[in-house]
């Protein structure tokens, strides 16, 4: 494993941005070695800017997870998930874009071109597990190498944690000297409450088919203590009743199973007992509404 860097303590803002699908929530958990962020294999699973915090010896890392950047599809939803990866990208002092070592596409390069001049960037060339030939990758290095200026390009698996220790150790070459912004035993700046929403939302993304869970949305409508346990009760958005009654399942064994998954994660992450209870609601029109969008954080 790399050694942390010598001398002053150092401590800055990461951000993780790229395309959809390149594997950036899955990044930013085994590089903090906790889940905070979502995971699937569908692409556009994370909606919000989620900060993970990793202490070392003399460096604290400050990862910002970003929606993938989307440019397929129009609607108020995505442009505002798009207005937070540039509203990150601004904020930072060191960007990292992950990209797909069997894949490099307009999208990637798009991405590269987004992020601002100034600040260093870093190319997490990802998921190289699933490159056969490693003599493969020299290529894609000298083509994504002539496109910008970079602070470097690390080969890694963030799935396997492959090189992840050759990537925090170029990350904080180009972090300030700064005392730590978080207690060391924080692991990230979101709450409870937002990571129980979080937690759902993967499940509904990993039990469902393509089309059932962009349309979806979850709210939190109570969070309590009690004693050791906590007491949940969440909302689930939909856009049409079609959409209700597949989410829900026949006799309600998908809700039942979405919901048991997600206990399962809360009881783990909040080292706790968990009382969940889980309803689906009709909304139409939610991903394009003002007012909605706002109200659920986006």
């Amino acid at each position: 494993m790399a050694s942390p860097p010598a001398g002053p303590h150092r401590c800055g803002h990461v951000a993780i941005v790229g395309r959809p699908s390149v594997g950036k929530s899955t990044l930013l958990n085994a590089l903090v070695g906790e889940t905070i962020s979502i995971t699937s294999r569908k692409p556009q699973t994370t909606r919000h800017r989620i900060t993970g915090i990793l202490s070392e010896p003399d460096v604290q890392y400050v990862f910002v997870d970003t929606p993938g950047f989307q440019t397929l599809h129009r609607s108020r939803l995505n442009d505002r998930l798009n207005r937070a990866v540039r509203d990150s990208l601004a904020q930072v002092d060191v960007v990292v874009v992950v990209v797909d070592a069997g894949r490099f596409s307009d999208a990637d390069r798009a991405v590269l071109a987004l992020c601002p001049g100034g600040v260093p960037v870093i190319v997490a060339l990802n998921k190289i597990d699933l490159v056969a030939d490693k003599r493969g990758l020299l290529p894609r290095i000298a083509e994504i190498a002539k496109l910008r200026e970079l602070a470097a390009i690390v080969p890694i698996s963030a799935e396997r944690g492959t090189d992840l220790a050759t990537l925090k150790q170029e990350i904080a070459r180009h972090l300030p000297e700064s005392p730590p912004l978080y207690p060391e035993d924080e692991f990230t700046d979101r709450d409870e409450r937002f990571l129980a929403a979080e937690f759902i939302r993967e499940k509904i993304f990993r039990q469902l088919g393509d089309e059932v869970p962009y349309s979806t949305a979850v709210t939190i409508e109570s969070f309590e203590h009690d004693g050791a346990m906590r007491r949940i009760r969440a909302t689930i958005l939909v856009d049409k009743a079609g959409q209700r009654a597949i989410l829900v399942g026949e006799g309600g064994a998908r809700m039942k199973a979405i919901a048991s998954a997600a206990r399962a994660d809360m009881e783990k992450v909040f080292g706790g007992r968990v009382f969940l209870e889980v309803w689906v609601k009709v909304k139409e029109g939610w991903s394009q509404s003002d007012a909605m969008l706002t109200r659920l954080g986006y």
